[in-house]
């Protein structure tokens, strides 16, 4: 997501590392129910249409910028995000691990309406294997 534009929720930046706040070299937005709510180098938004004003308005103002050459907004968590923003989404990029861990969130599962297009196998340096999966919707 380098040199794009990223959309998460507030519970999704409040579990970034501090070192990585805000994710580098992106645009980086959180949408919050809060209005007050702010952190240095974020923009926040309530809702998927202030994210893509804000997107595109960021674009315009700053052509020079790699955020310019891609209209695509990336959302990256948390569940709620996925949920309000997948019905909009013409590809999915997802990380599936072999790892079973507690959780109290998910995201939404793909519809019949997405086929995969796309995988490739890893293996983690401690053993872990995982994917990476693009999916498209038809």
């Amino acid at each position: 997501t380098t040199g794009q534009t990223v959309l998460m929720g507030r519970k999704t930046w409040d579990s970034l590392p501090s070192a990585f706040k805000p994710l580098p070299n992106r645009l980086n937005l959180v949408m919050t129910r809060n209005s007050d709510w702010h952190a240095p180098g974020a923009l926040a938004v309530s809702s998927l249409e202030m994210a893509q004003e804000l997107h595109h308005q960021h674009c315009s103002q700053h052509p020079q910028d790699k955020l310019s050459s891609t209209p695509a907004i990336w959302v990256i968590g948390g569940a709620q995000v996925y949920a309000q923003t997948l019905s909009k989404a013409q590809s999915v990029e997802m990380t599936e691990i072999d790892l079973e861990v507690n959780a109290d969130a998910f995201a939404p599962l793909l519809g019949q309406e997405w086929r995969e297009i796309h995988r490739e196998e890893h293996t983690s340096s401690k053993g872990v294997s995982f994917r990476f999966l693009t999916f498209n919707r038809f």
